[in-house]
C-alpha cells in the first residue's frame, strides 16, 4: 500500500517542521514491509519560507498560485501516486496511534476514508464549547474535519476532489460525496475518535470571540454566498499567523 500524504501550507513557516517532524516519527513507528509513502506540501502563494522548511525536511513541495484551501489540496492531490491520501492541515500534529488507526481502517477493506476527532490545547470556555459541538456533529453525520481527510484515491478521482466552488467546508463537501460513492460500493466513511488530531487553537489568539462570531453566524445565515466569497471569510484568508 502507498500512501500519499498531502499537507496545503499558505505562509506556515512557523508550524510547518512540527508538522513534518510528527509525520516523521509516526510514519517510522508504523513501519511495516510493503508500506510505502510521499509526502506533498502545497506552498499556496507563501510570502515566507514555507517552501524552503519543507524541502529541507525532504518533503515534494508543489506551488499552487491561487489561495484557495481546496485548490491547494487538488493541487497536490493530482501530484498524488498513493492508492490512498492523507490531507492534513500544516497547523497540526499527526501522532502515531492516529495513523496506526487510519493504517488499520486501509487495511481491513471496508472504508471508503475517513475523518478523526480534533484536539486543540488552551481554548478559553466558550471555544472549547464550540469544538465539543462540532465534535458531536462531526461524529453524527460523519463529516471530516478539513484537518485530516483520508480517503482511496480513485474515490477521490471519481467525485471530483475538493469543491474548488468553495473557500471553505469544501471538507464537508467532500464527505457528503465520498459517503455516496462509498454507498454505491459497500464501503463506509468513519470518523476516528481514539487518538484525536492534535491541531493548532491559534485562530482564538488572533481573533476576538466576537469576529469570530460573526464568520460563523455569516456562514449560517447565509451559507452559499458566504462560502463561494473569499472576502468575508476572514478567519481563513486574511493572512493573520
Amino acid at each position: 500500500m502507498h500512501l500519499s500524504i498531502v499537507i496545503p501550507a499558505f505562509n506556515e513557516a512557523r508550524l510547518i517542521a512540527r508538522c513534518l517532524q510528527s509525520i516523521a516519527a509516526s510514519l517510522a513507528a508504523n513501519s511495516t514491509p510493503g508500506f510505502t509513502s510521499e509526502i506533498i506540501v502545497v506552498d499556496n502563494n507563501s510570502t515566507d519560507n514555507t517552501a524552503n522548511l519543507a524541502r529541507q525536511a525532504g518533503a515534494q513541495v508543489v506551488f499552487e498560485p491561487i489561495n484557495q484551501i481546496g485548490r491547494a489540496r487538488n493541487a497536490g492531490a493530482a501530484e498524488a501516486t498513493g492508492d490512498w491520501l492523507l490531507f492534513v492541515d500544516a497547523d497540526s500534529v499527526l501522532n502515531p496511534g492516529l495513523l496506526a488507526d487510519i493504517l488499520r481502517l486501509i487495511e481491513d477493506g471496508k472504508s471508503v476514508g475517513c475523518g478523526s476527532t480534533l484536539h486543540m490545547q488552551g481554548l478559553p470556555w466558550w471555544a472549547n464549547w464550540a469544538l465539543q459541538l462540532w465534535t458531536g456533529m462531526s461524529i453524527l453525520f460523519r463529516w471530516a474535519p478539513g484537518a485530516l481527510v483520508v480517503c482511496r484515491s480513485d474515490a477521490f478521482r471519481d467525485v471530483g476532489g475538493f469543491n474548488q466552488e468553495l473557500y471553505a467546508a469544501d471538507e464537508i463537501s467532500l464527505s457528503e460525496h465520498l459517503k455516496q460513492w462509498g454507498r454505491q460500493r459497500g464501503l463506509q466513511f468513519r470518523i476516528l475518535t481514539q487518538h484525536p488530531l492534535e491541531t493548532s487553537s491559534r485562530k482564538v489568539t488572533l481573533y476576538s470571540g466576537r469576529e469570530i462570531a460573526g464568520q460563523i453566524l455569516r456562514v449560517i445565515l447565509h451559507p452559499r454566498r458566504t462560502l463561494q466569497d473569499k472576502k468575508q471569510l476572514s478567519i481563513w484568508y486574511d493572512g493573520r499567523r
